[in-house]
């Protein structure tokens, strides 16, 4: 347990304090992995104490008092002396000032490297007290306004803090010691930790930083799509990229070489991990951030919304003994999250379950993982040929590459391993062709593969402005549909709004097809038939096409036509 409760002090108070034991603590953080609900609220719903008791407890444990903030009157003085985006970022309120000193209410347990960060970037001595969460949010609302005000306004103040601070006043050729001394100024913190709120708090599931010769773009993604944030100045982009390098521990004075890295923040009292990755182009490094957040992401096949038929026949082959099942797809379509899913439905005591991923996305309990990484000579298949000596039950490529790697997990297959993969390609029936294309042999395929599921993600019409429209005869012969096909139903799309940011869509849904490798499908790979033989055979016995799939989601009004015709 001591390994889990490093990473969450609420959970070791509580065990400290006799609220629950070890059984209950553990399961608590299983359906932390599970739901990725943080463990504080899990214990206050599971009423295993109350908020007020809980409060008492940490403001204990950290040696500070409890303040009820709907009982104070914090004047104006007070909320300025720290920026809005501190107060977001760290879920903060200032309560009262001293001679070189700040009181902030927090609701969460500050571990002393968030502690050392907001004292340097206020260059505040700074205490705290506890107050309930809820009234810590509404009144980092109330002070602070609404998130796309405070990029705004702390842009304006870099600049006059650009002129006031020596550090970031470099030129384009700048020693390794002067690019170290602006990433670490209070500005560029103060910045770099903004966007990464704000990604967060919009959903995107990548963060960009672009230097070009004379602008630095700043991009999410959310849903699938990139949207631009307000650019810094080109200058600061060498100390904001050497920020993100520093936090996430990568070699700042390489600057010729890719490199890769992690950062593990906490973000409004969410554990967020961002995997790094630094390419150098022409006019700088090029570093994109991968967040991912498990509070979001749901690793339970129950809740990813595949068809009930596919999922009843994926849950009967993944409780097979040997095969290889595989997930295909573009990057970014949630083939890892279906396989974490399987993953964590029959992980039990009595299976050992071992995968090889570059790198490693989530943490999982009771599953070995061991992150690829070919630049210190771990390679897929060096970690594959020591995963059949670890006498295994279910393994997990990340992707199957090559030969030598498709061989390897052939080979676990025939010795009575069940074997989980990917593979990009367009379509389930692309993956047989893709895996004959390797020069695997196709008699091993057949005797192998137990199934294909082919992914898409396509986004959601945005609740809040979702509109009906009858869909006109073109609309509905582009997706081979007949006026008796959709009866009175309505299409829908949405118009825009705040609470899309005017795009119409919130969210994603997957859409799935899924091949079962039947008898008559074995014949037609040992025959080595192409894709669309072996396409048009899986849907005369039944599988329905993503496309299909795309359709039966506008039809039942979660998404629109545009989704299809662009995705599938």
């Amino acid at each position: 347990m001591s390994r889990h409760l490093d990473f969450d002090p609420v959970l070791d108070l509580a065990i400290t304090n006799g609220l629950v034991d070890e059984q209950q603590a553990q399961e608590l953080l299983d359906e932390n992995k599970r739901s990725g609900k943080p463990v504080r609220r899990l214990l206050l719903d599971s009423e295993f104490v109350t908020e007020n008791d809980l409060l008492g407890m940490m403001a204990a444990y950290q040696g500070c008092e409890v303040v009820d903030l709907t009982q104070l009157t914090i004047p104006q003085t007070v909320i300025k002396c720290i920026p809005a985006s501190v107060a977001r970022m760290y879920n903060v309120i200032p309560i009262r000032t001293g001679i070189g000193a700040v009181t902030l209410a927090t609701s969460t347990i500050i571990d002393p490297h968030a502690m050392d960060e907001i004292m340097f970037v206020l260059t505040k001595d700074v205490s705290f007290v506890m107050a309930r969460e809820g009234d810590i949010h509404d009144r980092v609302t109330e002070f602070y306004g609404d998130d796309s005000a405070t990029v705004a306004e702390l842009l304006n103040s870099l600049e006059g803090e650009i002129s006031r601070d020596p550090a970031l006043a470099i030129g384009e050729e700048v020693d390794d010691k002067g690019i170290a001394e602006a990433a670490g100024s209070a500005p560029i913190i103060k910045f770099v930790h903004l966007v990464l709120y704000n990604a967060v708090m919009a959903r995107a599931s990548d963060i960009h930083f672009e230097p070009f010769e004379k602008e630095f773009r700043i991009r999410y993604r959310v849903d699938g799509a990139l949207y631009e944030m307000a650019p810094p100045p080109r200058r600061l982009a060498t100390p904001i990229i050497s920020r993100v390098k520093v936090m996430s521990g990568l070699n700042i004075a390489e600057r010729r070489m890719p490199q890769d890295g992690r950062i593990a923040i906490t973000v409004a009292g969410r554990h967020i991990d961002l995997r790094v990755s630094c390419l150098p182009t022409r006019f700088g490094e090029s570093v994109v951030l991968r967040v991912l957040d498990q509070s979001v992401v749901s690793l339970n096949l129950d809740t990813l919304g595949m068809p009930e038929d596919v999922l009843n026949d994926l849950f009967i082959d993944i409780e097979k003994p040997n095969g290889i099942i595989i997930a295909t797809g573009p990057t970014g379509c949630g083939k890892t999250t279906t396989l974490y899913s399987c993953l964590r439905r029959i992980n039990t005591i009595d299976q050992k379950l071992l995968t090889a991923e570059e790198p490693v996305e989530y943490d999982i309990d009771g599953i070995v993982q061991v992150p690829i990484n070919p630049l210190t000579g771990n390679t897929f298949p060096l970690a594959l040929r020591a995963f059949l000596r670890q006498d295994p039950d279910v393994m997990m490529i990340g992707e199957i590459r090559d030969l030598e790697t498709a061989k390897i997990a052939i080979e676990a297959s025939l010795t009575g391993h069940l074997v989980f993969s990917t593979l990009h390609t367009n379509d389930a029936a692309g993956a047989i062709t893709r895996l004959i294309d390797m020069e695997v042999e196709p008699y091993l395929i057949a005797s192998t593969l137990e199934a294909v599921l082919g992914q898409r993600l396509l986004r959601t019409i945005c609740l809040n402005c979702k509109t009906a429209y009858e869909p006109d005869d073109e609309t509905l012969r582009s997706l081979n549909l007949t006026r008796p096909d959709v009866g009175s139903r309505p299409f829908y799309y949405g118009r825009g709004c705040q609470t899309c940011n005017s795009t119409g869509y919130k969210g994603r849904k997957g859409i799935y097809e899924y091949l079962r490798v039947s008898n008559d499908i074995r014949e037609l790979i040992n025959e080595k038939k192409p894709t669309l033989f072996l396409r048009e055979k899986a849907r005369a016995m039944g599988m329905r096409t993503m496309r299909e799939d795309g359709i039966r989601n506008v039809l039942d009004g979660y998404t629109t036509v545009d989704e299809i015709r662009l995705y599938t």
